[in-house]
């Protein structure tokens, strides 16, 4: 850890303390979002995490076919809604503005998707809008930034989330005697500057709603990761849809069914780490349970689609194709670089597989192109 990293670490760790010390054990999710999003030394609020000489890197930073064919997708969707002369393109968690420099590059060639594009990030690091303001500096469309997505203006609109619901923060359940215990952070009593995981309280049945129903009579030992804030998001997502009709894609590392265990992971400079050393310092993210997701979607009176991989979307959207476009105008070095970044963005071996999509849409619209409604098992 450097000593830039050192006095967030300490601001983070001593209000830990001082909240377990006078509220109790604290959830797993109280602790990301203290070390994720406190406003002064949380970790997307003292840097930008993105990029081959950071943190982590994705998608977009591997290679610009990814948001250019994205791009093509929410243009394909603006279509599908009759091309309204005003709609909002919006992305959660918009990283570096990379990946929408490089959608807004691929919507020229949707004739007037230009002219009625409006462009809202939702973005709630104060690194990151700086950031993103640099990349976005010379696009040639209106860009707003908002705290959040209830924020962004209404209208028809397409949302865009990548790599966004990984970082929400989750609760953590372990089933203990056939009850179901919450998984807690707390301080080790034989060294108070160490967190450590213990067991809390029992769940109640509303806490326990937030699992899966096939996951619910687990055997003892097992844990189980609860996502509200999954829940929360497709709420929004289906009440805006309501008024303004439009489409979604999330895009994430997940299951594409139910599955017990612990994802918690924590990143440091492209290192794993343990998630509860030196909290403000590394990105915490959790997988997403795609089939949770959809399921929640339509409950909400969202039309849903998918899972599908990351690779199978891809390629299904052309990026062969694009590959072959951009190969022409580079040298055999360039040509072979083009390669290497296909193959880590489709590849099952890679992120082909690991990586995740689900789109909604309000009901009546046209389905999300390039991906198959989700099949909900009975």
């Amino acid at each position: 850890m450097s000593d830039d990293d050192f006095r967030p670490a300490q601001i983070i760790s001593e209000r830990l303390r001082d909240r377990i010390r006078s509220e109790g054990a604290l959830s797993v999710a109280a602790f990301m979002t203290e070390a994720l999003f406190h406003p002064m030394a949380g970790f997307y609020a003292t840097k930008d995490p993105l990029g081959a000489a950071n943190d982590f890197i994705t998608a977009p930073e591997i290679s610009q076919m990814f948001g250019e064919l994205i791009g093509l997708w929410a243009a394909e969707c603006w279509m599908q809604m009759g091309a309204p002369s005003r709609f909002e393109l919006i992305e959660l968690g918009p990283g570096t503005g990379r990946m929408m420099s490089d959608m807004l590059r691929a919507g020229r060639a949707a004739p007037g998707f230009l002219d009625a594009v409006h462009v809202t990030l939702v973005e709630a690091s104060p690194a990151l809008k700086m950031v993103q303001g640099q990349t976005l500096a010379n696009a040639q469309v209106p860009i707003s930034w908002a705290k959040s997505f209830d924020k962004a203006p209404s209208g028809p609109a397409v949302v865009i989330g990548n790599e966004f619901l990984d970082c929400l923060p989750v609760r953590q359940a372990i089933r203990h005697k056939g009850e179901w215990r919450e998984r807690v952070v707390t301080l080790d009593p034989e060294d108070e500057t160490r967190f450590v995981f213990a067991l809390g309280p029992v769940l109640g049945e509303g806490d326990i709603g937030f699992m899966a129903p096939e996951l619910r009579e687990a055997a003892d030992g097992v844990l189980v990761e609860l996502r509200p804030g999954d829940q929360q998001q497709v709420e929004q997502l289906a009440a805006r849809f309501a008024r303004d009709p439009g489409y979604a894609l999330f895009v994430d590392y997940g299951s594409s069914k139910p599955e017990t265990g612990d994802t918690l992971q924590a990143l440091r400079a492209h290192q794993k780490v343990d998630p509860l050393d030196a909290p403000g310092t590394a990105d915490l993210t959790a997988w997403v349970d795609f089939d949770r997701l959809l399921r929640l979607g339509e409950d909400a009176g969202l039309s849903a689609f998918g899972p599908m991989t990351q690779g199978d979307f891809l390629t299904e959207l052309g990026i062969e194709q694009r590959a072959a476009v951009l190969a022409r105008s580079v040298d055999e070095a360039g040509q072979a670089k083009l390669k290497r970044q296909m193959h880590r963005l489709v590849s099952p071996e890679d992120m082909g597989a690991l990586f995740k999509l689900a789109a909604f849409s309000a009901q009546g619209l046209p389905p999300a192109p390039g991906i198959a409604p989700f099949k909900r098992a009975r």
